[in-house]
């Protein structure tokens, strides 16, 4: 990441905003070098996606899942355990009637 993590969870937030979502800074870890986890949640179903930021072999920058959970109680869980592990992680948390992420940069969903 090449922003400061606040800039950039500020800049994804008001990303959302703009495109009729809403966001949330849920957890807030070290402001210039936090890792980030982006809770998508989509409001017509209530499901919720995780994503997490990876490197790729190729050493492209990626955001994936980091687990298939949908249910928001599992995603929950597996938020509270990575926090555990590190506790400079950031947590944004997106709603949308659509369940867009808004991460601008490239997505596996595998």
């Amino acid at each position: 990441m090449i922003l400061s993590t606040d800039v950039w969870a500020a800049a994804l937030i008001r990303r959302a905003e703009l495109s009729g979502g809403f966001g949330v800074v849920a957890r807030k870890g070290d402001a210039r070098a936090g890792a980030v986890l982006v809770k998508a949640v989509n409001l017509s179903d209530r499901t919720v996606r995780l994503y997490t930021e990876a490197t790729r072999g190729d050493g492209e920058r990626i955001w994936m899942r980091p687990t298939a959970a949908t249910e928001e109680p599992e995603v929950d869980a597996y938020i509270a355990r990575a926090a555990r592990i590190d506790p400079d992680i950031w947590v944004v948390e997106v709603e949308d009637k659509q369940g867009r992420h808004f991460l601008t940069e490239p997505v596996e969903e595998g």
